[in-house]
């Protein structure tokens, strides 16, 4: 696909991460990435490495190289895909800022998805044991997700972003414009996000998707800027609240706990972190309703509004329960060696439940494996 032309910046909807002296602004219209004179004033030395892939930057680069004009800066590309996200990557980034001659008031630019997004903090969190960087989300889901809170990590084999650091961006640029190249089941990924917010703690928001589905589903610019906007302020209080996820923090991995497994075991191929969110929450609502939280028509209705944005809700064919269960055990939110899932009393109503027994989850599991 190729790149819309830029146009004039729209009516600005802004977001603040409240953090005191870390606070940052979540900008979101039109028009952004040329809209130099905003987020330039971001940048505070004169070294600046833009982080990418080689799907983005042909689209999007020189918009944002055009504002980096009298500065020293250079681009680093990766291939795209969460395959690519791991420490060799890494390590590749980090000898790109030595070569740039990047100082400890340089900032890394990372313009791309939630992958590039992780990578770019990341490496900006180690290099010099702490550099600034710069969120420019080019996805749905990114926007409405990973680039706001300052989570960055790495993929191991053994599981997803098993490593990583709270590092949090300078700012965070949503160009709309953006995801007119952005393919459609990427797109229908990122909603997975925007419906997890609801589902945590917002069942107004959740009745508002489930009236304005279609619009959604049809990328309707008025529907969109208003989800990407309730969303991500949803999430900026509870970052503002619980910045390094001591509590409620962790009621936004709702589904994560299945969703990391299942993109585990396909390898990170099978299914897009959207895809693997929805599956999980659709998982962890069947897990609460066996468990007596929840009632069978908050499943059902949850479901729907997943498969309405034409996201999956099954476990894809060929996938082992007991592989799925092994590789829970290693999510990071577990204690003591038992498994601590993010589960509801209906929509809305998220909560924490610690000493998860097994059994239930492998049971659960096996059902939904047969379907």
């Amino acid at each position: 696909m190729t790149a819309s032309t830029a146009s004039a910046p729209s009516v600005l909807r802004t977001i603040d991460v409240a953090l005191g002296a870390r606070s940052y602004p979540v900008w979101i219209g039109r028009g952004l990435l040329g809209d130099a004179a905003r987020w330039r004033a971001r940048l505070r030395g004169r070294h600046v490495l833009v982080l990418s892939n080689t799907t983005v930057a042909p689209l999007y680069l020189e918009r944002v190289a055009q504002g980096l004009d009298g500065l020293r800066w250079s681009s680093f590309l990766l291939d795209d895909g969460e395959a690519h996200k791991t420490f060799a990557n890494i390590g590749r980034a980090l000898e790109a800022l030595a070569a740039l001659g990047a100082t400890r008031d340089a900032c890394v630019i990372a313009l791309g998805g939630g992958v590039i997004g992780d990578m770019a903090g990341f490496a900006a969190a180690c290099w010099m044991r702490g550099i600034d960087f710069i969120q420019m989300p080019t996805t749905l889901l990114a926007m409405v997700d990973s680039s706001v809170g300052g989570k960055t990590g790495v993929n191991l084999p053994a599981g997803k972003n098993l490593v990583g650091a709270f590092h949090q961006p300078r700012a965070v640029v949503a160009d709309l414009d953006t995801l007119a190249t952005l393919p459609a089941r990427e797109y229908r990924a990122g909603l997975a996000e925007v419906v997890k917010g609801a589902a945590i703690g917002d069942e107004a928001f959740f009745a508002w998707l489930e009236r304005h589905a279609d619009a959604l589903a049809a990328r309707d610019d008025e529907a969109l800027a208003e989800a990407i906007a309730r969303k991500v302020a949803y999430k900026a209080g509870v970052v503002a609240r619980d910045e390094t996820e001591q509590g409620e923090r962790a009621l936004l991995n709702l589904g994560h706990t299945f969703g990391h497994a299942l993109e585990t075991a396909g390898r990170y191929t099978a299914l897009l972190h959207g895809e693997g969110v929805a599956v999980g929450m659709r998982l962890a609502a069947g897990l609460s309703e066996r468990l007596g939280m929840s009632a069978a028509a908050d499943t059902a209705r949850l479901q729907r509004l997943l498969e309405a944005l034409g996201l999956p809700t099954a476990i894809p064919p060929g996938m082992d329960p007991e592989q799925l269960l092994a590789l829970m055990r290693l999510d990071k939110k577990n204690t003591a060696g038992t498994l601590r899932l993010i589960l509801w009393r209906g929509i809305g109503q998220a909560e924490i439940v610690a000493g998860v027994d097994e059994a239930d989850v492998l049971t659960l599991l096996q059902s939904a494996a047969r379907g």
